[in-house]
């Protein structure tokens, strides 16, 4: 990336966003990366570089943005996730789909360089083989996340086809991270059981004990999307969403690596409505094409993962009584 470019991040301040942002600056420079939120940042992000209040719903807005900073990529993280769509599908389908075909509209009237926006296993439905989920296969979501990310999928493709737009995408899996709270996902457990744990010993899981999902922790999501987005346009063969698979376990297992730990620990398990939409996700993933392609692969396993896990929250629980 020259130093002219710079990078505009829409929704820093979520799960993802904080720490992609971090990164982005780390990498290219404080100045050069600009976030963006409708909420207010925390400390790190607003003084470590430019922030906007921006509401990726409003054009107008976006456009004023990118033509003021020069935007040359965007990182379109903004979304309602699978589990809270489910509360106002209609709310959900607006915030996720207008929002994106702003971003496409506005980087094909720009010229934008590059943009990245993020789908997820919930394209997948219960007519999808689950396990190795193949890179092309039936996708039959019956989410309105998974909806939107599947339509967001074909609009990335469409844009891509139709307007040369160098547009990229993951389909992440649930996402494991210790710097932030969880955001209304139904993989949401592997973030509050280490909570729990260290705080009260205890965790009734909203998912049943065997639901074996697709897992990553932070690090090698963050990792993989500037891979991603630093490989040649030439390597990128697909325009839809990419596949990218760390491991797969289930709140069981993860509650008998949390044990090693903390021997103490108990787990109880009460399904909600989150295990409906859980049920017709995959088991695991085949990555393969994302490993040819442009070099991705994983470093942490959940042994892994569950230490670091454990050790930094253990750290933010006695810094300050928070969670």
């Amino acid at each position: 990336m020259s130093a002219k470019e710079c990078i505009l991040i829409i929704g820093a301040n979520g799960q993802i966003g904080s720490e992609l942002t971090m990164a982005l600056r780390k990498a290219y420079g404080s100045s050069q990366v600009v976030a963006s939120d409708i909420k207010t940042p925390g400390k790190e992000l607003k003084n470590s570089g430019p922030f906007e209040m921006l509401d990726v719903g409003d054009r107008n807005a976006l456009h004023d943005v990118v033509r003021q900073y020069g935007i040359t990529q965007i990182y379109h993280l903004a979304a309602v996730l699978s589990a809270t769509a489910e509360q106002n599908p209609h709310f959900a389908w607006d915030i996720n789909m207008r929002g994106l075909l702003n971003v496409l509209e506005i980087a094909v009237e720009r010229k934008l360089n590059r943009v990245f926006w993020p789908s997820s296993i919930a394209v997948f439905g219960p007519g999808t083989p689950t396990e190795n989920t193949p890179q092309s296969t039936i996708m039959d979501p019956g989410t309105v996340y998974g909806i939107s990310k599947l339509a967001g999928e074909r609009w990335c493709e469409y844009y891509h086809l139709k307007h040369q737009l160098d547009v990229r995408s993951l389909r992440y899996p649930g996402l494991i991270s210790y710097r932030s709270l969880p955001g209304g996902g139904t993989t949401d457990y592997a973030v509050d059981i280490y909570y729990e744990a260290l705080k009260n010993q205890q965790y009734t899981c909203f998912l049943a004990a065997d639901t074996t999902l697709p897992m990553m922790y932070m690090p090698d999501a963050i990792q993989g999307t500037l891979a991603l987005m630093q490989a040649a346009a030439g390597k990128i063969s697909i325009r839809s969403s990419y596949n990218i698979a760390s491991m797969s376990f289930s709140p069981e297992e993860l509650a008998d690596e949390i044990k090693k730990h903390l021997p103490e620990f108990t787990i109880a398990y009460k399904p909600d409505y989150r295990q409906e939409i859980a049920s017709t996700w995959p088991r695991s993933i085949d990555d393969s094409q994302a490993r040819k392609d442009w070099g991705w692969h994983p470093e942490f396993s959940i042994d892994r993962m569950t230490a670091d896990m454990l050790n930094h929250i253990d750290k933010k629980i006695r810094q300050r009584s928070f969670y």
